[in-house]
């Protein structure tokens, strides 16, 4: 019988002892809600998968990048492992296909949406690991994530406003500059964050945008407009 992940599991390259853990990484809470079904939205799965993604970047990186400080291996890792990189992912994997979403969800575009596409590449994550094991897991991502990333991997992340203000705020005051989400609006297929940046506990610049790390970035490229 035609398996609806069978075009999938091509493409990741394995075979599900347990479909039901897969059918579970694509199951949205909008869905469960509406249909009124007794189980398991993919929130946990995506948990799962957030850690084991980590764990998999770092032990990458470590043994890729044998010359770079802690700092470094921190910034190429969050430059990997964000919204926007994990949402190309799925959509090379055409995880929107999948998605079991409530008719709202749907209709406001869910399956193109950036932090749901996102969140189920994590949830997918967490589901091959608890049906197969890290070695394999540590293959998906090597394949479908890290493969994207070979310039960066080879010389470095590019330089973004975030990472500017910190050296410059460095190198002038000799501290950090503070972060601190304002406000969330919206449904959770559009959520909007609103941040602000703080230099010695003055405010500098905000961002809004549809993740923390759009809105972090705006607020940082406000300060940097002062500064310089």
């Amino acid at each position: 019988m035609h398996n609806e992940f069978d075009t999938l599991l091509n493409l990741l390259g394995i075979k599900f002892k347990n479909p039901k853990i897969l059918q579970q990484a694509f199951l949205h809470r909008s869905y469960l809600n509406e249909v009124k079904l007794d189980m398991a939205s993919n929130e946990r799965l995506e948990f799962l998968g957030d850690s084991v993604l980590s764990l998999v970047t770092s032990h990458y990186l470590y043994n890729a990048r044998t010359t770079d400080a802690e700092g470094e291996l921190t910034n190429l890792r969050a430059h990997i492992v964000k919204t926007q990189s994990l949402a190309q992912a799925a959509k090379k994997l055409n995880l929107g296909k999948y998605l079991k979403l409530s008719k709202g969800e749907e209709l406001s575009g869910g399956r193109e949406n950036l932090q749901l596409l996102a969140n189920t590449y994590e949830a997918m994550l967490g589901a091959i690991f608890l049906d197969q094991d890290l070695t394999v897991t540590k293959e998906v991502v090597s394949r479908t994530l890290l493969a994207l990333f070979e310039k960066e991997l080879r010389i470095g992340p590019p330089k973004d406003a975030k990472s500017n203000l910190q050296e410059l705020v460095q190198q002038k005051l000799k501290v950090s500059p503070h972060y601190k989400i304002l406000e969330t609006r919206g449904p959770d297929h559009a959520k909007q964050f609103t941040v602000a940046v703080y230099i010695e506990g003055k405010e500098m610049g905000k961002g809004t945008g549809l993740s923390k790390q759009v809105a972090e970035e705006q607020a940082a490229n406000k300060a940097l407009q002062q500064l310089t």
